[in-house]
């Protein structure tokens, strides 16, 4: 296999399903690691299931370029020669999340929900782009780090926009909704159960239903209540039950109807009476993401835009009275108000107040020589605020730069046109 992928020098071999093996190779054009997807050619040729084999490696290779999400496992190219079928994929090094639903081996609630929610995240964003996974289960979602995670395996996908055929006998029974066990048609919610059930495995180390073969397990999802993951982890608060309970409902009307909705509830497991910089640390990403939503200076960042404003930025909680930034002083960070309000002053005069979603410091930013303060900045009342180092934004995608570039000047603007009125004595 290593001399049929020449191109890619193979480090190691990662492992192998029904279909294809996986390794993990090195991509000397762009210096990465990969993970190459290689078909079993014999596979293709079953007079069972040969058909089925090669629609599945199709709709995944077909999906090369276009799921660009930071919880969707890259697809970066495919090749489908006579003799030989492969996907070029991104390299997770952490492995599934598989090893997190024994019951031995939980993680903290609060890492389980911010899996979760970023699986909601990403899932939303194929939904725009008419894609139902079909076959989400633990061995589907990738991590990296503590709670950094990679949906994979589209191969299943319903794609709107294409072929819109079902194909039946798709998925994991046990993460199954009640309509895809019974091969009814599906759509969003029936993901929307699937990763209820995923959540419900993280939390409690059991599947919401075990069948002594498939008939019992179908039986089961079609017909019996499950417990409330509560019954199994009796520490868990009563808002997760309700948000585990909702998503894996029978009846797809009785679900999160959206993925936006489920996401919100997850963000509000945990938001009673704390503050965004004092959940910081526990809930990060989610919490950030949700309050970076409600600020008009990112009204038109993307999902995934919002994601890296959340990774490169830090978040503190200020008390009325601190001072922030000191005129003169050289600084290489702006701030953007999340919560509270700050007041900026020029040699002991007012210039103006700001509150939520309002920059300060951009100069530090938008200059490229004086890195100097203009003004000091104080809190004047209990503030959240976001620091976003000005070198770490190097790293973000264009996209993202273009839209702080945009949101800056739209704020400048108005900052003028307020300063040219207070001057004229309008």
């Amino acid at each position: 296999m290593s001399a049929a992928l020449r191109q890619y020098p193979v480090r190691r071999k990662l492992g192998e399903g029904a279909s294809s093996e996986v390794y993990q190779c090195y991509d000397p054009f762009n210096d990465r690691d990969v993970a190459i997807k290689v078909a079993f050619p014999e596979k293709f040729q079953d007079p069972e299931r040969g058909r089925l084999y090669k629609k599945l490696f199709l709709t995944e290779a077909s999906l090369a370029g276009k799921l660009q999400h930071p919880h969707i496992c890259q697809i970066y190219d495919a090749v489908a020669e006579e003799k030989l079928h492969y996907i070029v994929m991104e390299y997770v090094d952490g492995g599934t999340i598989e090893k997190y639903c024994r019951p031995e081996a939980l993680l903290p609630v609060e890492r389980a929900v911010e899996i979760i929610f970023k699986c909601t995240r990403a899932l939303e964003f194929a939904q725009q782009l008419g894609i139902t996974h079909r076959d989400l289960k633990p061995a589907n979602i990738l991590h990296t780090g503590e709670t950094q995670v990679k949906i994979t395996d589209f191969g299943a996908a319903l794609i709107a926009s294409g072929d819109t055929t079902q194909i039946r006998s798709i998925g994991s029974p046990a993460y199954m909704s009640p309509e895809q066990v019974k091969e009814a048609a599906v759509d969003h919610r029936s993901d929307i159960y699937s990763i209820g059930v995923v959540m419900y495995h993280l939390l409690t180390g059991r599947l919401p239903f075990e069948g002594a073969n498939s008939y019992s397990l179908v039986y089961q999802i079609t017909h019996a209540p499950a417990a409330p993951p509560s019954r199994l982890r009796p520490a868990l608060a009563p808002e997760i039950d309700a948000v585990v309970m909702q998503a894996m409902a029978r009846e797809r009307g009785e679900r999160f109807q959206d993925w936006a909705a489920f996401s919100r509830e997850l963000a509000h497991v945990f938001r009673p009476g704390r503050s965004v910089a004092r959940r910081a640390q526990r809930f990060a990403d989610s919490d950030r993401l949700e309050t970076l939503r409600t600020l008009a200076f990112f009204q038109e960042f993307s999902d995934a835009e919002l994601w890296e404003v959340a990774h490169i930025s830090t978040w503190r909680h200020a008390q009325a009275g601190q001072p922030l930034m000191k005129e003169s002083e050289p600084g290489d960070e702006f701030c953007i108000l999340a919560e509270g309000e700050v007041k900026v002053t020029k040699r002991g005069r007012l210039l103006s107040v700001l509150g939520a979603g309002e920059p300060f410091g951009e100069m530090a930013y938008l200059s490229k020589n004086d890195k100097r303060r203009g003004a000091d900045v104080t809190v004047s009342a209990e503030a959240d605020i976001i620091y976003i180092p000005t070198a770490k934004l190097a790293r973000v995608s264009e996209g993202c730069r273009h839209n702080f570039d945009r949101a800056f000047m739209a704020i400048l603007a108005e900052r003028l046109a307020k300063a040219n009125l207070r001057l004229s004595g309008v």
